[in-house]
């Protein structure tokens, strides 16, 4: 039944209430609901949050947030990981109702006396609810006040105004017929599911050295010259790509990820570029996983040992950063679950197994997993492989193409796991329709991978980005990839190393939390063909080396803008958020502006979204988004570049590719605070 004061359609709610809604802790976001009642009488509402202990906090007022709409909004924030909820609760404020009356009626000269002492009846009542030590004194004043004969009835009602009485009042206000609605649940988790920068490597690639070719060797006898040896690469290992970790860790990552490090299986590997004819040297597809050495609870003996693994993992813990392992549940043909549970395949009417197709892709050295025989088992066996890897001290997971699997299969794993371990995240790897998305962060996953990288024009992002920013952030969390060794975006292959800045600075600034796959820093965007997001001799297919020394020496590496956007990202907790995200205008479509706000931190970046031109705008702010008179002129500095400058509500911008490919300006910048936040 609906209550007394009516709250309806309470806001995050997901899945009608059943689910929880997320955030981290620490995390600002805004709670809603439409509250009134019958006749004049005033409402008011606030929301009260109730910690994982089942202790409830001190309540929130809220506000109506546009007049005669009815609908009320507080921002709260938990402060600690764990099982909350919250509510609204509504009552009528027989004070306000009193004051609106008293202001109309006294001057008017309408029942004055009865008035005012209904006035000091209700004050006298209010006050017994006020904490002597919270201002108690100033409305037993103010019934005073109103009690006092020698004075004008105007007087009277002045001192029923006192800014102390109504401050008092507003802490611990008169409340009657108090109306709550059910308690909705909100799921607190650590920061690191909301904000981190993410950098994908693959070992095998790191440290990998070349064995030069060998000669032919000359043979005793007519026609039996040793055939000449091409140079071959020779896998690096854990231990190599140990080594990488203080570059990463130079350029502010949080987040090392890597693709499968599994043993690889032989039979119908791929060659490179996807070639169908491998030659004896082929290293294969690390999502090709299994072989006789072992499934998805064993390491590729070419990357070392698990030790070796152990290794790397502390490794990146001295420098303050966390290993994320991919979980990809499909098989190679020589997986050992193949002999062992035929059940969990798909078998075509011949008797084959079926690989792996998303026509006209084929994955001829791939099966996928087929669920309905045996689901149970299946989810017994992933939590046991996912906690072998915990216990060696992963705690994020990257799982890839989980839309291809049953949500309800995903909602068992991660509930199971996050169970007794609620530290641990999970990234969906789905790029697929917008409900099958949704449906995954619902029933668990902490991240999301996005459309972001197909979003290139100002209203494409624009509209992106609102949505991602809007109620959807109270299910799905995005990671906004620049790359990754499936897609080379268009926008890449086509704008240089322009487009790469512009893209990384779009991702690092529109979302807390962005990732780059290996090579971006070196602009790597050469497509296997025309109109492919393949890249050419990818390194799905074999070992990549690189010459990062070099690179960098040259001044070919992005690796100090990236180092700068990660260090700006650290010192600005505007930049560390999702929800409050504004986009504002120019007079050209070229150039994109929006600003992100906490508290008093506000970051108002603009990028040049055109890579080959210089482009000029002016921007028009909405100054009191950001909390600012419309004819203020604002002090900011450019934390790309350390210029200064004084903005309005207008002002002209000019970015050149390869030069000045945006501005991210602080408002009324303060000296920085450095330091990364609590994973």
């Amino acid at each position: 039944m609906i209550g007394r004061i009516p709250v309806l359609d309470v806001r995050p709610l997901v899945d009608c209430g059943r689910r929880p809604a997320k955030a981290v802790a620490g995390e600002t976001f805004q709670v809603t609901a439409t509250v009134f009642r019958e006749g004049h009488d005033a409402v008011a509402a606030n929301v009260v949050l109730r910690s994982p202990s089942g202790r409830p906090g001190p309540w929130t007022p809220m506000r109506e947030l546009a007049p005669g709409t009815d609908r009320w909004g507080a921002d709260v924030t938990p402060d600690a990981e764990g099982r909350w909820t919250y509510k609204v609760e509504a009552w009528s404020d027989p004070v306000a109702t009193w004051l609106h009356a008293a202001k109309i009626k006294i001057p008017a000269g309408i029942d004055t006396a009865l008035v005012l002492a209904e006035g000091a009846e209700l004050f006298e009542r209010a006050a017994g609810g006020v904490p002597k030590r919270d201002g108690r004194e100033a409305v037993l004043a103010a019934v005073d006040a109103l009690r006092d004969e020698s004075r004008p009835a105007a007087a009277r009602l002045a001192g029923a105004l006192a800014p102390e009485a109504a401050a008092a009042l507003a802490r611990h206000p008169l409340r009657e017929l108090v109306t709550a609605s059910r308690p909705h649940p909100l799921v607190v988790e650590r920061r690191r599911a909301l904000f981190g920068s993410w950098y994908e490597l693959f070992p095998r690639s790191e440290g990998a050295r070349v064995e030069p070719a060998k000669t032919p060797r000359k043979g005793r006898t007519a026609g039996t010259d040793t055939a000449p040896q091409p140079p071959r690469i020779i896998s690096g290992t854990f231990r190599t790509a140990a080594e990488r970790l203080p570059a990463v860790a130079a350029m502010g990552f949080d987040v090392v990820y890597l693709p499968p490090i599994h043993p690889i299986g032989t039979t119908h590997r791929k060659g490179r570029n996807n070639s169908l004819s491998p030659d004896p040297h082929d290293v294969g597809v690390p999502w090709a996983i299994g072989s006789p050495e072992g499934g998805h609870d064993a390491v590729h003996p070419d990357l070392g040992t698990l030790e070796d693994f152990d290794h790397f993992v502390e490794a990146a813990r001295n420098l303050r950063m966390e290993i994320a392992l991919d979980f990809a549940l499909q098989c190679s043909p020589d997986h050992p679950w193949v002999e062992k549970h035929p059940e969990w395949f798909h078998h075509r009417a011949d008797g084959t197994i079926a690989y792996a197709e998303n026509p006209p892709k084929k994955y001829q050295d791939i099966y996928p997993i087929a669920f309905d025989k045996d689901l149970r088992g299946l989810v017994t066996e992933t939590v046991r492989i996912l906690r072998f890897w915990m216990d060696r001290g992963v705690r994020i997971f990257r799982v890839d193409n989980p839309h291809t699997k049953p949500v309800i299969f995903w909602e068992k794993v991660i509930a199971e796991i996050n169970g007794t371990d609620p530290d641990v995240i999970f990234l969906a790897e789905a790029f697929t329709r917008p409900a099958m998305m949704r449906a995954l962060a619902t029933v668990g996953f902490q991240q999301s991978y996005t459309y972001f990288t197909w979003r290139n024009s100002r209203q494409e992002i624009t509209e992106y980005v609102t949505e991602l920013a809007g109620e959807s952030a109270s299910v799905m969390r995005p990671n906004f990839f620049v790359n990754t060794p499936d897609i080379l975006p268009g926008y890449l292959q086509e704008g240089g190393r322009p487009a790469f800045e512009a893209r990384a600075v779009l991702a690092a600034t529109l979302s807390p939390s962005w990732g780059v796959y290996a090579g971006f820093e070196l602009c790597e965007n050469t497509p296997v063909r025309n109109g492919s997001e393949e890249y050419l001799d990818s390194e799905k297919y074999e070992i990549r080396p690189r010459d990062w020394e070099a690179a960098e020496r040259e001044g070919r590496s992005l690796a100090p803008l990236i180092t700068t956007l990660n260090r700006i990202r650290r010192r600005h907790p505007a930049l560390q958020q999702l929800r409050d995200v504004h986009f504002h205008s120019s007079d050209n479509d070229a150039l994109i502006v929006y600003s992100k706000r906490s508290g008093s931190n506000i970051v108002l970046t603009v990028v040049n979204l055109d890579p080959h031109h210089t482009q000029e705008a002016t921007v028009s702010l909405d100054m009191p988004h950001l909390g600012l008179d419309r004819h203020e002129s604002v002090p900011v500095r450019d934390e790309l570049t350390g210029h200064s400058y004084h903005w309005g509500r207008t002002f002209y911008v000019r970015l050149e590719p390869g030069v000045t490919p945006a501005h991210i300006a602080v408002l009324r910048p303060s000296p920085p605070t450095g330091g990364s936040p609590t994973p």
